[in-house]
């Protein structure tokens, strides 16, 4: 029996639904996605908005995201920046097509302090056949000054067939 490794859009989505208007909402979502993906879970952030196409994240700065200058680290920022168009692509694929990071740039404009929010938007392309495609997120400081710029490089596809464990 083949076994079809879905992208996992739908689910979020519904589940985001179901829990971002309760009390908590968010931030159980966020514990969950954590749960899903395990190091980008160790992250800290909080979703605030998750839309097909548009994803808005904060991270507030802690010990854990600390680097030597007092600052928060250069790839958590990087981390952060994925999740948010990670999120913003995959979160409104169909489940028949899946998506990868296969790269990713950052530039960093200014030290990283304090709450941060990463926002990403992006359209959703119509996939045939695989496809790399480039997403964009911006991470601004409480002041709204940007702090970095991330570019995703996803590779887009419709979903393998694997042949399920025996």
């Amino acid at each position: 029996m083949a076994r079809t490794q879905e992208s996992p859009g739908t689910r979020l989505r519904a589940l985001w639904t179901r829990l971002s208007r309760l009390p908590g909402g968010r931030w159980i979502f966020s514990k969950i996605l954590g749960w899903m993906v395990p190091y980008t879970g160790k992250l800290g952030a909080t979703i605030l908005t998750l839309e097909p196409g548009h994803v808005k994240a904060r991270l507030h700065e802690r010990k854990a995201v600390r680097n030597h200058l007092r600052s928060i680290h250069a790839i958590a920022l990087a981390n952060l920046g994925e999740l948010t168009t990670g999120l913003a692509l995959v979160g409104a694929l169909p489940k028949s097509i899946r998506g990868i990071l296969v790269g990713l740039e950052i530039s960093y404009t200014k030290k990283a302090r304090g709450t941060i929010e990463s926002e990403a938007t992006c359209e959703i392309p119509e996939i045939t056949e695989p496809v790399d495609y480039p997403v964009e997120a911006e991470i601004r400081d409480d002041s709204g000054d940007v702090v970095a710029r991330v570019r995703a490089h996803w590779r887009l596809g419709p979903a393998l067939d694997k042949q399920a464990p025996r």
